[in-house]
């Protein structure tokens, strides 16, 4: 691996099916063992229950408050400054429950990829 800056572009924000927008910061091939996005979830939406396979993925909460749900447990509060650690195969999925976008960081080990998505709805 080389000692290297990647840049995101607000204009490459993208919406994903699942109920948020994506901002890839750091996915890429050359470096398989991590991926860094950012999620943005409008205010009122649920992203739809999925679920990552082979991947552990890591929440940490930037602006906004939501309520998140992991492996059929009670929803729980978040707000900035909150990780939320969900391990490989568990059913996920994050409310906005404030009034402004929710904005948070998904960091998956090893990288995300489309394949390793599942739809749970």
């Amino acid at each position: 691996m080389q000692i290297q800056i990647v840049r995101s572009n607000d204009a490459d924000e993208y919406y994903f099916d699942e109920g948020c927008f994506i901002l890839e910061l750091s996915n890429s091939p050359a470096d398989p063992n991590m991926s860094i996005a950012r999620a943005r979830v409008k205010a009122g939406v649920t992203t739809k229950l999925h679920r990552l396979k082979g991947v552990v993925e890591r929440y940490v909460i930037l602006s906004g408050i939501g309520k998140v749900e992991v492996a059929g447990s009670e929803p729980q509060q978040v707000i900035v400054g909150d990780v939320v650690v969900i391990p490989s195969r568990c059913p996920q999925r994050i409310t906005n429950i404030g009034t402004e976008d929710l904005v948070f960081l998904a960091i998956c080990t090893p990288r995300f990829t489309q394949e390793i998505y599942e739809n749970m709805e």
